[in-house]
């Protein structure tokens, strides 16, 4: 490529095509003109314009988890940056690749207050893998190759660039970075040889073995050798909200979910074993309960890319640092079956067909739980889901069954209401092809549902589910069991009616309330081209469990309807 002399908005664009971005989702503004002056009559890849910043940047945090991609954003200073700041922390929290791109005021008129001014740099500083000012255009090349980089390598995260206006419309002679010089950058990839063998010492002396996976198994690839590894010892598995998918629902070896609302098995296995190997997992507080009475009995093995996190929470006997996938495809080198755990493969078992998850049903009306269990049976869980946060999200990750790695796509760790329907946006243009399913409750779904015009205008498929009971269900489920039936500030019943604002917006809007109703609207949905709602009108009482209350270990799980 000869090098030319261009702006710095055709810089930015040129360097994104360079990367491979293929999608990018934003919303302009002043500081941004120049940018969007640049994407005018661009077609070289696609620009969404959502309704919102946030959604913009959910939409590409969806798109960043359901490709493997980095997801990128545009936004323009102030308040349109400072809109992005939850997305930012939602994807750093679960270690999601994102670019994330704000203009900002002209240099001279940094630090005067000026109008949408914003210190976006300094407000996400904790938020962010890393990020940058670009004060010379010249800079602005390299910058954009490093956050690529630094977003898509080692634990993946989000990288903001901050573009003052000035360097956005400065000319350079443009020249593609092609090399990476990142003095101090060096991710730990391939693991020691000497924990491998510790590893693999421990796990032939173990007679009560479980592995616990987490998101890190997804984002790493790692799945196909983490089904190779348990297949080789023959451990029972279990995985983290943000894991499902990673570890196929269907094998034998699988426990379900552990944790706060996980299963009776997993938390169990987790609590009675001698032999804890986390693999891609943080121990967040959901899964360990009380830390000092989690898995009292086992020595643990943490492998993980990121050294900052092992022992952070949880004291490991055997640190494992690398890729995950990276440590898996040595060490299924090294293992062989768990021999001395036969016993504790049939108590497994034992405990799977004495407790599995259940739910009074009741042919009155609806219940959350049959309905993802309708919507897993009619998709044969080969869906993409993503969820919004609350009762629902826990009810779809109970009794959906995934099978294959970024088909759950989830705020885990932020737990980000106004997330699930913008993210199933993001994770359908990934797959244009690809059934995606948004399950929401009908707090969230307020929180986003300016983008079902998106949807509309951009014949975009996701099929958007509305589990409504009416109120805010998962603090109203904390308020009846732990603050005594005290109901503050929760009741939605002034909610609009959902079918007429889909068809406002010019989506499809159905609505069930009983069964024979949600299996035909659900079908009707099914074969409708382009964006449905369906709204499913459920009972508000209905309570998730298991559930592990704060200050409890996960053992001790109030059982409710799984008794």
């Amino acid at each position: 490529m000869k090098p030319e002399v261009i702006t710095g908005s055709e810089v930015l664009l040129r360097s994104l095509l360079l990367e491979g971005v293929e999608c990018v989702f934003g919303y302009p503004g002043g500081a941004v003109l120049y940018i969007y002056d640049a994407l005018y009559g661009f077609s070289d890849f696609h620009h969404l314009l959502t309704r919102h910043e946030q959604g913009a940047i959910h939409a590409a945090d969806g798109y960043a988890r359901a490709s493997g991609k980095v997801g990128v954003c545009i936004a323009t200073s102030g308040p349109g940056a400072t809109n992005l700041v939850t997305g930012i922390a939602t994807a750093y929290m679960d270690s999601v690749p994102l670019v994330v791109i704000t203009g900002n005021v002209n240099q001279q008129l940094i630090g005067t207050d000026a109008f949408q001014e914003a210190d976006i740099t300094g407000i996400t500083m904790p938020i962010t893998k890393h990020s940058y000012l670009v004060r010379d255009v010249k800079d602005l090349a390299r910058i954009i190759h490093e956050a690529f980089h630094i977003a898509n390598t080692g634990r993946k995260g989000p990288v903001l660039i901050d573009i003052p206006k000035d360097v956005s419309a400065a000319a350079t002679l443009f020249e593609p970075e092609k090399t990476m010089k990142l003095r101090g950058y060096n991710p730990t990839i391939a693991p020691n040889r000497l924990q491998l063998d510790k590893v693999a010492a421990a796990i032939k002396e173990a007679e009560r073995p479980v592995i616990l996976a987490g998101g890190g198994v997804v984002y790493s690839g790692g799945h196909e050798e983490l089904l190779d590894f348990a297949e080789k010892t023959e451990i029972p598995v279990t995985t983290t909200l943000l894991g499902l998918g990673g570890f196929p629902s269907g094998n034998r070896l699988w426990m379900g979910m552990p944790g706060m609302h996980g299963t009776y098995t997993a938390n169990n296995a987790i609590q009675q074993s001698d032999l804890l190997i986390c693999i891609g997992a943080r121990f967040d507080d959901r899964v360990t309960g009380k830390l000092d009475g989690f898995a009292p009995k086992a020595k643990i093995i943490h492998i993980d890319i990121d050294p900052a996190e092992i022992g952070k929470n949880v004291h490991a006997d055997i640190p494992v640092v690398g890729d995950v996938k990276t440590v898996l495809e040595q060490l299924n080198k090294l293992v062989a079956r768990a021999e001395q755990a036969d016993a504790w493969r049939d108590q497994v078992q034992q405990w799977k067909a004495d407790k599995p998850f259940k739910y009074k049903d009741s042919n009155d009306g609806l219940k959350p739980q049959w309905v993802i269990e309708m919507l897993n049976r009619t998709t044969q869980g080969a869906a993409i889901v993503t969820t919004d946060v609350g009762q629902h999200q826990m009810w779809a990750a109970q009794y959906y069954k995934f099978n294959h790695p970024r088909s759950w796509i989830t705020s885990g760790g932020l737990g980000t209401m106004g997330f699930g329907f913008p993210s199933a946006i993001g994770a359908q243009m990934a797959h244009p092809d690809r059934l995606v399913i948004s399950i929401n409750g009908d707090g969230g779904m307020q929180m986003c549902s300016q983008e079902l015009a998106i949807c509309a205008i951009n014949k975009i498929p996701v099929k958007i589910v509305v589990i409504n009971n009416q109120v805010l269900g998962m603090v109203r489920q904390w308020q009846e069991l732990i603050y005594e039936n005290r109901y503050s500030h929760i009741d939605l019943s002034g909610s609009p009616d959902f079918v007429k604002l889909a068809e406002a917006y010019g989506v499809k809007g159905l609505r069930a309330t009983n069964k024979e109703d949600a299996e035909a609207v659900w079908r009707e949905a099914m074969e409708t081209p382009g964006p449905v709602l369906v709204e499913f009108v459920v009972n508000k009482n209905e309570n998730v469990y298991p559930m592990v209350t704060q200050g409890s270990t996960i053992d001790q799980m109030l059982m409710g309807d799984c008794e």
